[in-house]
């Protein structure tokens, strides 16, 4: 092998050989997500997006491979089975990467929803409060604190599993689980609402 007195120093060679592995890698990378995001093409062929990242991918790892052989003969061999491999363990890998991918980008929007929900389950809550606390609603709508009817029944405990707002047991689980405690918590009301004879209650009104 050439020492630094030759075309490639050690430092010079290994440099290249980064170039050349990272490259490959990529390469497959993005024509693998391509392929796996858009399966299931008519003709069964690539994307268009795939063949130019291919592309991209092939005029890059070729002169770094080809170039480098004019000068040193021995490197064309070796960096053409660094590439192999670095496309071997890309095509292998982008599947987990790309569910590892998936997942972080659900938790992000699932701790989105989980944000959202916090103003809507003030509001929820506000709203049956009304039934607690306004001595008409309270007449009018006796079932709406009755513990004893099932749709109300149904309602507390939604309300319990809700928490407090923006917080609570359900938030304390996996993301999105007190968006989705939050949205339960709603149906129960107007649920509890309509078995009560709240009129207009998918509304969320109350005449």
């Amino acid at each position: 092998m050439p020492t630094e007195s030759g075309p490639f120093g050690p430092w010079q060679f290994l440099v290249l050989a980064l170039l050349v592995a990272a490259a490959a890698a990529g390469t497959v990378y993005r024509v693998r997500k391509h392929q796996l995001s858009d399966n299931g093409l008519p003709d069964g062929g690539l994307p268009d997006a795939a063949f130019w990242d291919g592309f991209a991918g092939i005029a890059v790892v070729g002169p770094a491979v080809l170039l480098p052989s004019l000068a040193a003969p021995w490197t064309g061999p070796v960096l053409a089975a660094v590439a192999v491999s670095a496309g071997a363990a890309g095509y292998r890998w982008t599947p987990a990467l790309l569910r590892r991918a998936e997942q972080r980008r659900s938790r992000r929007e699932a701790a989105a929803r989980d944000a959202a929900a916090a103003p809507k389950h003030r509001a929820v809550l506000e709203r049956w409060q009304r039934y607690e606390l306004d001595p008409a609603l309270c007449i009018d709508y006796p079932a709406m604190s009755d513990p004893g009817r099932p749709e109300t029944a149904a309602m507390i405990r939604a309300m319990r599993a809700a928490g407090d707002p923006g917080g609570g047991p359900a938030r304390r689980g996996q993301a999105g689980g007190y968006a989705a405690a939050v949205e339960r918590l709603e149906v129960s009301l107007a649920e509890a609402e309509r078995a009560a004879g709240v009129m207009d209650a998918a509304a969320g009104g109350i005449r």
